[in-house]
C-alpha cells in the first residue's frame, strides 16, 4: 500500500483518528483530512487547539500531508489522484448520511464518493450508540456496495489499558486494509 486518506468527522473519539494516522507504516503516504467538528473536538477531549501545528510535529517523522474539509479542490478529490484506500476514523452520523446519499460537499464527503465510484477500499468508523434505525441503514446500504463498516467496537480480550484497546481497534482496522500492524490479538486457539 503506498497512499491512504485519513479523514477525520467531528465525532467523539477523533483522537483514535490521529492515533491510527500516526501508526500507520512510514512509508505510506499519508493524506489527513480533518473536520471543522473533529478541531472542536480534538480540543475538548484531547486538549489539542492547534492542530496544524500539532500534524507539522508529527509529519518530521512521517510524512503526512494535511488538508481542511473545505478544499475541495485538493489533489485527493480527484479520481485521477491514485490511493488504494481511505479511512474516516471517527465516522459522524452526519458524514455516514451524506456518504450513505453521495453528497460531496465536504473534502471528506468527496473523497468517499471517489473511492466508491472508482471502487476502491473505503472503510468508516461509525459512531454512536445507539444506532438508529436511519444510520444501520445508512451502514447497510454502504455495506452492500462494498463499503467497510467497522466501528470501535473492543474486544475484552485487548487488554485493561485504553491504549491496549484503542491499539486492537487500530489493528482490525489494518488487517481489514492489509497494512501490517502489531496488537493483542485473540489467543483462544492456542
Amino acid at each position: 500500500m503506498k497512499r491512504v486518506i485519513v479523514g477525520i468527522s467531528g465525532a467523539s473519539g477523533a483522537g483514535l483518528g490521529l492515533k491510527f494516522l500516526e501508526s500507520l507504516p512510514k512509508e505510506i503516504e499519508k493524506y489527513c483530512v480533518i473536520s471543522e467538528g473533529a478541531k472542536r473536538v480534538l480540543s475538548s477531549e484531547e486538549n489539542i487547539q492547534e492542530i496544524q501545528k500539532f500534524v507539522q510535529i508529527k509529519s518530521r517523522v512521517s510524512k503526512i500531508f494535511l488538508f481542511g474539509d473545505d478544499e475541495l479542490g485538493a489533489c485527493i478529490a480527484s479520481g485521477s489522484f491514485v490511493c488504494e484506500a481511505m479511512v474516516v476514523i471517527p465516522c459522524s452520523q452526519n458524514t455516514l448520511a451524506k456518504i450513505a446519499c453521495g453528497m460531496s460537499d465536504t473534502l471528506i464527503t468527496r473523497c468517499a464518493s471517489v473511492m466508491i465510484k472508482e471502487q476502491r477500499k473505503l472503510l468508516l468508523a461509525t459512531r454512536e450508540i445507539p444506532f438508529s434505525q436511519i444510520a444501520l441503514e445508512n451502514m447497510l446500504k454502504l455495506s452492500q456496495i462494498g463499503v467497510t463498516i467497522a466501528p470501535p467496537v473492543f474486544g475484552y480480550y485487548a487488554g485493561k489499558s485504553l491504549d491496549e484497546i484503542e491499539n486492537m481497534l487500530i489493528g482490525k482496522w489494518c488487517d481489514n486494509l492489509g497494512i501490517p500492524f502489531e496488537y493483542g490479538r485473540w489467543q483462544g486457539c492456542n
